[in-house]
């Protein structure tokens, strides 16, 4: 290797190494000034799929909607659904532990829907559940229809 190379290679390896840490801090600098992504969109339509019947995930659908709610970049553009089927249909009966907090989203305008399907394979009545809440023929059903309508889909 020519003397002329090697000049050339320890220059470049000399101004890179420079050059790092004005990366790096540009880059910190940039996460700093971030505050999250801009709701630029008119409206935001999101599906939470609540199909377990445990109280830690029950528990966290109903936080998690609470959350979004109160995320002051989506105010006025959300439409919010929360489907029951399977094992997530013990949410909605009457005196569970849930009510409350299923009916304070409820007066936040989510729409609250149960699932035929699971109440017919479970011999549950509907008077056995909330007589607020919405049905659907199908819990899944619900979720491939508004996918297809572009919403998005959560599961908590």
């Amino acid at each position: 290797m020519t003397h002329y190379m090697k000049a050339k290679i320890a220059a470049f390896i000399i101004l890179t190494t420079l050059a790092l840490p004005t990366q790096a801090q540009d880059a910190a600098s940039q996460n700093k000034a971030y505050t999250g992504a801009q709701a630029s969109d008119k409206t935001y339509k999101v599906i939470y799929q609540l199909d377990s019947g445990s109280p830690d995930v029950i528990n966290k659908a109903i936080r998690n909607i609470g959350n979004l709610l109160n995320d002051p970049r989506l105010s006025g553009k959300l439409e919010v659904e929360l489907v029951a089927f399977s094992g997530g249909t013990e949410a909605f009966r009457k005196a569970s532990e849930y009510e409350q907090g299923i009916k304070g989203l409820l007066e936040r305008g989510v729409r609250i829907v149960q699932c035929l399907n699971t109440l017919k394979e479970r011999k549950i009545e509907k008077s056995e559940l909330y007589d607020f809440l919405a049905y659907t023929p199908s819990g899944n059903g619900e979720l491939v229809i508004r996918a297809e309508e572009g919403w998005t889909i959560i599961k908590p």
